[in-house]
């Protein structure tokens, strides 16, 4: 079993943190579902890719539930982790190569999985009708997720290109410290 690293847990803090912010910052809501759309599949799309699924599902399902808790949705919260935390799962696992053809199948697997979670998740807590009428409002924010989150990781990768060591178990210069390398903060 792997030692979880101290800059491992402090990443997946901060990832939360980000992810409930961005889902929290502009909510849009749906009246045939009590929902609201959001902007978390940005932070939970960014996450994956840049970090890998496992803080993928770590920033995309606490930090999404995090802000249902929080803001008043509590109802929502089991099914946002669950939606939220495959999406950035599955886009961390697949996107992991970081072309654009991998990120552009990790994006669609993620929305498939968040989008299906949803539905099936709230056909028991709303019935049928609004579990169908929250597919599109869901399928348009992960569109946008996508649409903003694979430019700016794309973005962070090319400005620092350490960012890729910072991966969970990534053999990093930044583990071994008599090699001489910037630090990242």
């Amino acid at each position: 079993m792997r030692k979880l690293e101290v800059r491992t847990i402090a990443l997946a803090a901060v990832l939360i943190a980000l992810t409930a912010v961005f889902t929290m910052f502009v909510r849009v809501p749906v009246p045939a579902t009590q929902g609201y759309v959001n902007f978390s599949d940005v932070a939970t799309y960014f996450a994956g890719f840049a970090f890998g699924p496992a803080l993928g599902f770590a920033a995309g399902g606490i930090g999404a539930g995090l802000a249902d808790l929080l803001g008043g949705y509590a109802q929502f919260a089991p099914i946002t982790l669950l939606a939220h935390g495959l999406q950035g799962l599955l886009a961390g696992l697949i996107g992991r190569k970081g072309t654009m053809p991998a990120l552009l199948i990790g994006w669609a697997v993620g929305a498939i999985a968040m989008i299906g979670t949803y539905f099936l998740g709230e056909i028991p807590l709303l019935g049928l009708g609004p579990a169908l009428a929250e597919i599109i409002p869901n399928l348009l924010q992960t569109v946008a997720g996508g649409l903003v989150g694979i430019p700016l990781y794309l973005a962070v990768r090319r400005a620092y290109p350490p960012i890729l060591r910072w991966r969970p178990g990534a053999d990093s210069a930044l583990d071994r410290p008599d090699q001489d390398t910037a630090q990242p903060f």
